[in-house]
């Protein structure tokens, strides 16, 4: 990528341009393919690590704590599995000033060496039959680990390639983030399901189920290697050539105090994009499972299915958002949820095969109007100077109160009043609230990110 200095003919008519208006940066297209390749590693990394653990769930509960309850197991995995999502604030807290400190870049490469070393830890932690207690208590310090890490990942990903594309093109590019989210989740899904099919429920109890986490370490390396050959963005480069000397701590007061319409408007359109997505990629295979005494197998593949139809209309999404704009198609999401939740449930609920794959794709489609519009519409929100950290804030706070409960509240509200439409009608108090956050954003795409010079794919 080069800044070059440029002056139109209308500028020179009209008289001296300001500074911001002359300087514009030109991408290199290579150069933002790697990007978009290391930050995207990333997020397959932690949703291969998600898949795994929530599909090999039953057999960690066997390793990890004491026999006799198998209910009182899968709680405890899922406890431990839980305890990530109430350190990721804390992580944003941390990594979000320090990337808008020190680069998105050196942050970006730690929180990728924290989450292989995490995952990779779970697959050499011995069994609770060889060491007792200490066995789900260093399961517990590797998902805190994880999490940890995580509350820097997503946000730092986005503002990585938010930074580095052209304006005109932000929105495809950025699609590709959650691209390699629903890659990751398909591909740790799908290793546990070749293996369960494979090996016998011996080899996957005494050894198999390590292997899926022991794979975080090649890929980890990989990752590591992506992102340290990688340059700094050119608006946080930019931003420290203004400073013309060490960059000043920004206070956290003045990421949350001084941004908090832009931290509000996150929040809610992170409501929106995680309970859905927790709902369908998450909850629903243990919905049609529990609740509708809908075979396993069957659940699986139809989730991995839609996941996989996701992947292929994704880019697309992303390419759109920027013809007409990130506004109208978060909105058609918001829309979606709120008019199509409860048809689609009913879908589901009917019980044969072609019914729920029905529905179930009709929700996936609707869900990626968020995966291919958010990963450029949240860095957006926020200036130059504290985007990495004000998003890392809003996001992860998001998250660990809206998209990490749903499984949890939704299944106590069907006990609760055991109305089993409630996952419809949380879909759709969710997108009511994304599409308030809708309404009062601005319009983004084709636009230079706030604080940034314009970003243009040619000179």
């Amino acid at each position: 990528m080069a800044t070059v200095t440029a002056v139109t003919p209308q500028l020179k008519a009209r008289g001296a341009a300001p500074a911001a208006a002359r300087d514009v940066t030109v991408t290199d297209p290579a150069l933002v393919k790697r990007a978009v390749k290391a930050a995207a590693l990333g997020n397959a990394m932690e949703w291969f690590d998600f898949g795994v653990y929530s599909y090999i769930a039953v057999t960690l509960g066997k390793v990890f704590f004491p026999s006799g309850n198998p209910t009182a197991q899968l709680l405890s995995t899922f406890g431990a599995f839980a305890a990530a999502f109430l350190v990721r604030p804390l992580g944003g807290m941390v990594f979000g000033p320090l990337g808008d400190r020190v680069g998105r870049q050196k942050v970006l490469a730690l929180t990728m060496i924290m989450m292989a070393a995490g995952t990779f830890a779970i697959g050499l932690i011995p069994s609770y039959g060889s060491i007792g207690v200490g066995a789900p208590l260093l399961l517990l310090a590797a998902r805190l680990v994880q999490g940890f890490s995580t509350g820097g990942e997503y946000a730092g990903a986005s503002t990585f390639i938010a930074e580095y594309a052209p304006d005109k093109r932000r929105g495809f590019f950025g699609s590709w983030l959650e691209f390699g989210t629903l890659a990751g989740y398909i591909g740790g899904a799908g290793l546990v399901t070749l293996m369960t099919a494979l090996l016998s429920s011996a080899d996957l109890l005494s050894w198999g189920w390590r292997v899926p986490f022991l794979i975080a370490g090649p890929m980890g390396v990989i990752g590591l290697y992506l992102r340290m050959r990688l340059e700094e963005t050119p608006a946080f480069a930019a931003e420290v050539e203004k400073a013309e000397a060490e960059r000043p701590k920004v206070p956290l007061r003045e990421m949350v105090a001084g941004q908090w319409r832009a931290l509000l408007l996150c929040v809610g359109l992170v409501l929106v994009f995680n309970v859905t997505d927790y709902m369908l990629l998450s909850y629903m295979p243990s919905y049609l499972t529990s609740e509708l005494k809908y075979d396993e197998t069957h659940g699986l593949l139809v989730v991995l299915g839609v996941m996989a139809l996701m992947m292929i209309v994704q880019p697309f999404a992303g390419a759109l958002t920027d013809r007409i704009g990130r506004r109208p198609v978060i909105a058609a999401g918001c829309a979606g949820f709120l008019f199509l939740s409860v048809p689609a449930l009913l879908l589901i609920r009917q019980g044969s095969l072609l019914a729920v794959a029905l529905g179930m794709g009709a929700l996936g489609l609707l869900l990626v109007c968020f995966t291919a519009a958010m990963p450029a519409a949240l860095p957006a929100l926020f200036p130059t100077r504290v985007r990495y950290g004000s998003l890392s804030i809003g996001f992860n706070v998001s998250v660990s109160l809206f998209g990490g409960t749903t499984p949890l509240v939704v299944t106590a509200l069907i006990g609760a009043t055991g109305n089993m439409m409630m996952p419809a009608y949380y879909m759709m108090a969710a997108a009511v609230i994304g599409g308030f956050a809708v309404w009062r954003m601005s319009e983004t795409a084709g636009r230079p990110l706030p604080g940034s010079a314009p970003a243009v794919e040619s000179r």
